[in-house]
């Protein structure tokens, strides 16, 4: 009886019976199912999702509020403050030492080197000998303009005499003409005296004035015609005159030509850029070499062209050297634009110093107008991205700079003047825009 009681009391049977043929479930009053509970992922992840969407809107309302904006590290950038103080209307220009007067050395007409007689670098005075040169064709010519001058002087002298013979012929024929109407005039007068006494005939009295008259009719022809010839060959004399004169006048520049196959120094000078050879072929104009002035130089400078409405002739320019002002003058502009600038020369006023030679680097300022009071920024290379149109202004708290339009006047190479659109005291950015050049604001951070 008790270990029944034992058996029942332990084992239940299935279904909570204790008595029946079923068995019951291994395990089955420890294997209880337990309910999981549900995290909820999927709400949290759409709400993460619509708070990033709207920072990303907000983000990009407050960029199309702000502009195109870029950020940089104020570190990279050059800040400068709008100051006031005296503009000086200058441009610092440098110079290269040319001497003041060039001629050069051309070849009137080509030839043959035949003899060489000083070397570049020489000192040379007007008239000295420096090259010779050869030219079999332009000596023919020369020979051959010399028979055609000769020719047609003998045309001239030949004509000049056919006009006096018949100057003479003419003038025999009127004296011969003159003296038989003077005889025949008397004739004729003792005739018709005669023919009241019947001496003469009335035949005889009308040959007598029929010749008479033939006479005076020839000598009227002939007077005319001695006109007309002398007028004639006159003229043809004038032309055949003025034919020989050209053709002498030609000579005298073939042989002129020939002439200066000896070059020959033109002025006083130095030679420079002198190099040929005996047996060398100069072409017709070829450039041989110059002659340069020793003593007197002027400065070639290129100015940006930037400045070429502001560059004009007689302007000052000062260069120092050993504590000494030397003033120069603008006496020439070269308008031709080449790479973005243009060439001026530049003389000495007064006097030149003694030191400064040929090929030489001199800087110099150019002043272009009188020092006045304005506002001014640094000179910066930001005006080669903006034109001078606009500049980034650094606002109050420093935070940011933002594109203002401005007008900015002269500059020189330190200060730009400020016509408008900037107050003194503002701060803006002056180093290159290149990075930034489209944005419209710029974020300043420190890293």
């Amino acid at each position: 009886m008790e270990k029944k009681q034992i058996s029942e009391n332990t084992i239940p049977m299935y279904g909570g019976k204790t008595g029946g043929t079923d068995r019951p479930a291994s395990g089955a009053g420890m294997d209880r199912r337990i309910e999981k509970k549900k995290t909820p992922w999927k709400p949290i992840g759409i709400g993460a999702g619509v708070l990033a969407a709207a920072a990303v809107i907000w983000m990009f309302v407050q960029d199309a509020a702000a502009g195109r904006t870029f950020r940089v590290n104020e570190s990279r950038i050059v800040i400068s403050t709008v100051s006031e103080g005296t503009f000086e209307d200058f441009i610092p220009i440098r110079g290269r030492v040319t001497p003041l007067t060039t001629v050069f050395l051309d070849a009137i007409e080509g030839g043959r080197v035949e003899r060489v007689l000083v070397e570049d670098g020489a000192t040379l005075k007007q008239g000295d000998l420096i090259v010779e040169l050869s030219n079999t064709t332009l000596q023919l010519d020369v020979t051959r303009n010399e028979a055609l001058v000769t020719e047609q002087l003998n045309n001239m002298r030949t004509i000049e005499l056919q006009l006096e013979q018949n100057r003479l012929s003419h003038k025999r024929n009127l004296v011969d003409f003159n003296y038989q109407i003077k005889r025949l005039t008397r004739q004729v007068e003792r005739e018709r005296e005669l023919i009241k006494t019947n001496a003469v005939s009335q035949a005889q009295l009308d040959q007598s004035q029929d010749e008479l008259e033939y006479n005076i009719n020839r000598r009227e022809v002939t007077l005319e015609s001695q006109a007309t010839d002398a007028r004639l060959q006159e003229a043809q004399l004038a032309s055949l005159k003025t034919a020989g004169e050209q053709l002498e006048r030609n000579l005298a520049y073939a042989q002129k030509n020939l002439d200066a196959l000896n070059v020959r120094a033109p002025v006083d000078g130095k030679l420079s850029g002198f190099n040929v050879e005996v047996g060398q072929s100069i072409a017709r104009g070829g450039r041989l070499g110059q002659v340069d002035d020793p003593a007197n130089y002027k400065l070639t400078a290129n100015i940006d062209e930037f400045y070429l409405g502001r560059v004009d002739l007689g302007q000052d320019a000062v260069f120092e050297r050993g504590g000494e002002s030397y003033r120069m003058t603008v006496a020439k502009i070269y308008p031709q634009v080449t790479n973005g600038q243009f060439e001026v020369d530049l003389v000495f006023a007064e006097n030149q110093p003694d030191d400064i030679r040929r090929g030489q680097t001199l800087q110099t300022k150019l002043t272009l107008g009188d020092s006045s009071s304005a506002a001014l920024i640094p000179n910066g290379a930001f005006y080669q991205d903006t034109g001078g149109n606009w500049i980034f202004v650094v606002t109050d708290d420093g935070t940011q700079a933002v594109r203002r339009n401005v007008r900015l006047g002269r500059r020189n190479s330190r200060f730009i003047e400020v016509v408008e659109g900037l107050e003194i005291g503002e701060r803006v950015v002056t180093s290159p825009y290149s990075s930034f050049i489209d944005m419209d604001r710029l974020k300043l951070s420190g890293d």
